[in-house]
């Protein structure tokens, strides 16, 4: 199979387009193409407003080797460089043989996240038929649950957008992009097993693929009922609660140290015991009273680095103009942006879960502290776009080496924008924080803290500019949800964004906290072989501090799969490790 990269074709192009540049290139007729599949696709806006897709494509050929041979020719070899055409065919995931190890129980799975869900879809074909336990509520349950909250009708705390089956990024926009690297295969894998469940097929080549979260519903539960078709067991509203160990040899046993135990079995809602060989924590980034447990059973852990900050909402047309050279592109849908500053004291402050045509909705999971999020539908069609502008928080910041430093430190912030827009989404102008932010640092706010957008056109597509959220919202002053020296950061890094993006930083801009979930804040050890210390135990994904989106989540559930896979037989049924 031959590959070409680098292939220019204006956007609006049709397939067969597509198949001619590419026989050009090769310098074959198009009937010779057998078989043209993209690769990947990204978009080129260089010279915007005129705009281009970029491919990489896998081309089939008839008579390849004297294709190869005419292409060998030195007066093509200069030709063909701009094009890096080479052999190549896509990586094909293969699931590893199972292992000989017999299951004396079941395995179980904590958590029906991305991570939870891909580990327990592999497994399950592969015929281990796992048990799946959910804190929360089915999908189907879950969005009328989310929906009654944000009609301010009460939070379920066991069912909402960070609990429920999908996990927390089922209320996104869908991102699938990743930056892990894939050379086995796993991420394409991925990809293929959200279209084979009801995403486009698109999505395994676009550069920033996204599905959306009313479809990703849907892909979530059926993933679940083929999970179940497969033989695997799912259980929702059924939280691990405990862990039962297995104690080591009272000979080997060392003091404080749970190393030489193995997991016997969990303990669902306080009261129910399911035995199991192995345990699979896929229990996501906001599980804090999880986490507390396993502190308390000596998993050993650490405090993570994480980063927090505040949702920021412009005018779609705003980062169209900006993107595109142009307000609307039919073609392309609504724009998207990444972008990155340091600054003057060191902090790392970026975008993050960045939703073009979206919403922010109100994330929290625990009463009297409030957490925002991001949300898209696949049409991306509301008129503003939402990122989370957020700044690198440390250990330093937490003020303790403690393991759940962390999560102390984002509820003290969720607490403080509960208070803030009285249970509400508290929502602020940019130039009003900014100058709030000036005014704690005793500056002068007239030493350019006062200076917004200074092209009338964008300034333009800013005013007016008001909220568009999922749960109710209230304008207040948020300057006091982050420490001072976040306050600071964010600040900055909104001013170096508006020198990237004319109009970023407008007074107009609205600001909506807080961002506190962006990922774990807890990291859970494991080995080379997966496991914890605690023999059986496999930390999983995003929560386990493992993972930092949907992709890269479901691309570890895969590997822990593969790890329980690679060491035990498939065993088909339990029928006495429920007690």
């Amino acid at each position: 199979m031959i590959k070409i990269n680098q292939m220019k074709m204006k956007i609006g192009h049709t397939q067969e387009q597509l198949k001619k540049k590419a026989a050009d290139i090769l310098h074959i007729r198009e009937d010779a193409i057998l078989h043209l599949e993209i690769a990947r696709q990204s978009l080129d806006a260089r010279k915007k407003p005129e705009l281009f897709y970029i491919y990489s494509v896998y081309v089939s050929v008839k008579d390849e080797k004297a294709v190869w041979k005419q292409l060998s020719h030195p007066k093509r070899k200069k030709e063909l460089s701009r094009y890096a055409v080479e052999a190549a065919s896509p990586v094909v995931y293969t699931f590893p043989k199972s292992g000989t190890k017999a299951l004396k129980a079941p395995v179980v799975i904590a958590g029906m996240g991305p991570a939870g869900l891909f580990c327990g879809y592999f497994l399950a074909r592969n015929g281990y038929a796992p048990i799946l336990l959910e804190r929360g509520r089915n999908v189907e349950a879950r969005k009328e649950d989310v929906e009654r909250f944000w009609k301010g009708e009460g939070l379920n705390t066991a069912s909402n957008v960070q609990f429920g089956e999908g996990g927390a990024g089922t209320f996104s926009d869908g991102k699938l992009n990743t930056l892990v690297k894939d050379k086995e295969g796993r991420n394409r894998a991925v990809l293929e097993t959200f279209v084979k469940f009801g995403a486009s097929p698109s999505i395994v080549y676009e550069a920033k693929p996204h599905i959306g979260t009313d479809v990703l519903c849907t892909i979530v539960k059926n993933m679940r009922e083929e999970i179940i078709r497969l033989g695997g067991i799912v259980r929702f509203e059924s939280q691990v609660t405990d862990i039962l160990v297995e104690q080591e040899k009272e000979a080997d046993k060392s003091e404080g140290s749970s190393y030489g135990n193995s997991v016997k079995g969990v303990v669902v809602n306080g009261q129910e015991t399911i035995l199991c060989s192995c345990l699979v924590l896929a229990i996501g980034h906001s599980a804090r009273d999880t986490f507390s447990m396993l502190y308390d059973k000596k998993i050993p852990m650490e405090a993570k680095s994480f980063a927090v900050g505040l949702r920021v909402e412009h005018s779609q047309k705003l980062i169209n103009q900006n993107q595109y050279g142009v307000e609307q592109v039919e073609e392309l849908g609504a724009a998207a942006y990444k972008l990155t500053a340091k600054t003057s004291s060191g902090r790392g402050v970026y975008s993050f879960c960045m939703c073009p045509g979206g919403y922010v909705v109100n994330a929290s999971s625990e009463e009297g502290r409030l957490a925002v999020n991001g949300m898209s539908y696949s049409a991306r069609d509301s008129a503003n776009a939402n990122s989370a502008i957020i700044v690198s928080v440390t250990q330093e910041d937490f003020g303790s080496s403690h393991p759940l430093a962390g999560i102390a430190f984002q509820r003290k912030l969720e607490e403080r924008a509960f208070l803030a827009g009285q249970g509400r989404i508290p929502v602020q102008r940019y130039g009003d924080f900014k100058m709030r932010v000036a005014h704690m640092e005793k500056q002068d706010t007239e030493e350019g803290m006062g200076v917004g957008a200074e092209d009338p056109m964008q300034e333009d597509l800013c005013s007016g500019l008001m909220p568009l959220c999922r749960g109710e919202y209230s304008f207040a002053d948020i300057s006091g949800i982050l420490p001072p020296e976040c306050s600071q950061s964010f600040v900055e890094g909104m001013e170096e964004f508006g020198k990237q993006i004319k109009g970023f930083n407008s007074p107009n801009v609205l600001l909506l906290g807080v961002e506190s979930r962006t990922s774990s804040p807890v990291r859970i050890h494991r080995d080379e072989s997966l496991q914890s210390e605690m023999r059986g135990l496999y930390p999983c994904g995003e929560g386990a501090g493992y993972a930092g989106g949907i992709t890269s989540a479901a691309m570890d559930g895969l590997r822990v799969a593969e790890a329980v896979a690679g060491e035990y037989a498939p065993a088909a049924h339990f029928s006495a490790s429920v007690h």
